[in-house]
């Protein structure tokens, strides 16, 4: 059995390479509102999104990312947006609430044909005093109760910045019954 979400679920890969072809506002709209359809523990919607157009942010996301690392390489491979994904940590499943929005967002991605990857280190970046003050910058409500999940970077994909997937592992499911 075959429709186009099943589609989308098997064929979305992360992106490691991409062009500088601008994202057109409806594409970048429609990701952002499938993020906000995720679900949320008891509909709290604690996750918050953070979208960065501006060239210059963008690059001093990336250098705060790879300086969690001890790097200073682009580790947002190129991609000209990033998609910052900060939930309440008030929230006892907000780890898990911005986990979701984050699969949202990148499955909504690969749907309009855009590429994208979940990055990592956002929690370490937006613990810092320079990320704690990038929010209050920003205006992002409750900022204080924030944390970072994920950065979700999108693009169109540069030839090779897609890799096929890898065969799924065998035992991957289990029945019981």
């Amino acid at each position: 059995m075959m429709n186009d979400t099943l589609n989308t679920l098997y064929t979305r890969r992360s992106c490691r390479a991409y062009t500088d072809r601008p994202v057109e506002a409806e594409k970048l709209e429609a990701v952002l509102k499938a993020g906000t359809y995720a679900p949320t523990a008891m509909g709290q919607q604690s996750p918050i999104i953070v979208a960065v157009r501006d060239p210059a942010v963008r690059d001093h996301l990336s250098r705060m990312n790879a300086a969690v690392m001890g790097r200073d390489n682009d580790p947002f491979y190129g991609a000209p947006l990033v998609l910052v994904v900060l939930a309440d940590t008030r929230q006892n499943n907000w780890k898990a609430d911005g986990s979701l929005v984050m699969g949202n967002l990148l499955n909504a991605a690969a749907s309009v044909g855009l590429g994208s990857c979940w990055i990592n280190r956002a929690y370490e970046m937006f613990e810092t005093e320079e990320g704690k003050a990038l929010l209050k910058e920003w205006g992002v409500p409750d900022a204080e109760y924030l944390a970072g999940v994920g950065c979700c970077i999108l693009g169109y994909a540069a030839p090779g910045g897609e890799k096929p997937a890898d065969p799924r592992k065998d035992n991957y499911v289990v029945y019981v019954g």
